[in-house]
């Protein structure tokens, strides 16, 4: 996920994400510095794919972030972050958003403005404009 700090200057950082009824979610703490950023700027990239030469399909989704806090929405998020990467990952729907032992995490949904798809046999690139 790359996202911006209030200076100005990129931030980059690894995390797992769920898509959920079409839609990318992600979490984060939330005192880290992707929340701070997003608190200030709520426009993000996030990339995904295979670290594969010449097969696979790299993704890169362009948009801004929601906060989501309805609790109905947040217990289908959780469930699937558990279902796809096991009880490791089991969150408690709390205050708006997750406690998963480590202190409180901020639950975010990408809404994208564009989606890149890049094809690596053929290598080929396409560009899908979403509208809002």
């Amino acid at each position: 996920l790359s996202t911006v700090r209030v200076d100005g200057r990129p931030h980059v950082t690894p995390l797992i994400a769920v898509l959920v009824d079409d839609m990318m979610h992600f979490c984060t703490g939330v005192t880290e510095q992707k929340a701070k950023n997003l608190e200030h700027d709520r426009r993000c990239t996030m990339t995904t794919g295979t670290n594969t030469w010449a097969r696979g399909l790299d993704i890169v989704l362009d948009g801004e972030v929601v906060r989501v806090t309805d609790e109905v929405r947040l217990q289908q998020i959780a469930d699937t972050y558990e279902t796809k990467y096991g009880s490791d990952w089991h969150f408690e729907v709390k205050d708006g958003g997750f406690d998963g032992g480590g202190g409180p995490a901020f639950v975010f949904q990408i809404r994208p403005s564009a989606v890149f798809a890049f094809a690596k046999n053929p290598h080929s690139q396409t560009r899908f404009d979403v509208d809002a």
